[in-house]
């Protein structure tokens, strides 16, 4: 099958509250997909659904392959070290430890650190670590960047990257919209508890029909106009700029970030 995972009239609520209303999406084997919406929006309750941490009312759910999980947040022992939990997190899998993975991970450098003391950036790590452990198939990442330095960020979107090569599928839930613009095949945006959109990034700008953004850089700082005319805009507006004696430093033209597009949809 093409499919990694198959999500089919997913319905979940907290008594009158209706969180997710009949969630229909794909997930292609080795694409990167990112889960969208705003806080409230259900991404956290649908992915915990289709992870098997909750329980869903209705609707029907199909994996195909090994799940690996690594949480935004964890409930290691405080004093459990990062070596004593690989070991745990393999027995429970019945797997070998990839020192190879581990490496790269830059593992090593804090097997013996107690888990209290790693740093954010370490946590993060060793997080991922714990999901690769048993080679799944599927891996979800929770915000997997948060809170890491850009060195951080740097490392373990390589790392990302690498899994990708490997034919993984990758599912994320971000609030970084530069990262997902960056490292996903396709986004799904999640709006009161529906799909709002999902397609690539390229297919919500279409979708929203954004205006185009003009960026004019002068010695007095940066504006930017929106606009449905590049030519007739951009005349009208150097035109007045050259009247005020206004030297243009620089300019810069496109259709908007993710980001923009992303906040368009959902206030739709």
């Amino acid at each position: 099958m093409n499919s990694a995972i198959q999500v089919c009239g997913l319905k979940k609520s907290y008594g009158s509250n209706i969180v997710l209303n009949g969630l229909d999406f794909e997930i292609k084997k080795g694409e990167t997909f990112a889960l969208l919406g705003v806080n409230g929006a259900g991404k956290t309750t649908a992915l915990e659904c289709i992870e098997g941490l909750k329980k869903y009312d209705s609707g029907a759910i199909t994996i195909n392959g090994k799940m690996g999980i690594q949480l935004q947040s964890s409930s290691l022992p405080a004093h459990i070290k990062p070596r004593e939990a690989i070991r745990l997190f393999s027995k429970w899998n019945r797997a070998k430890v990839d020192f190879t993975m581990l490496n790269a991970l830059g593992i090593k450098d804090i097997e013996k650190k107690q888990y209290i003391q790693l740093s954010t950036g370490q946590k993060r790590r060793l997080h991922l670590a714990l999901a690769l452990i048993g080679n799944p198939d599927i891996i979800f990442l929770d915000e997997p960047t948060a809170g890491l330095d850009v060195e951080g960020r740097v490392s373990l979107h390589e790392q990302i990257r690498k899994l990708k090569s490997q034919g993984k599928t990758l599912v994320f839930a971000s609030h970084d919209m530069a990262e997902v613009e960056t490292l996903c095949d396709r986004i799904a945006i999640l709006n009161h508890g529906n799909i709002a959109f999902c397609g690539t990034a390229s297919e919500l700008t279409e979708k929203v029909e954004k205006k185009y953004f003009i960026h004019i850089k002068t010695q007095h700082g940066e504006s930017t106009f929106e606009t449905d005319n590049i030519e007739d805009s951009l005349i009208t507006l150097l035109g007045e700029l050259k009247q005020n004696e206004i030297h243009v430093l620089d300019i810069k033209i496109d259709r908007g970030t993710l980001e923009q597009h992303f906040i368009e949809m959902t206030r739709r």
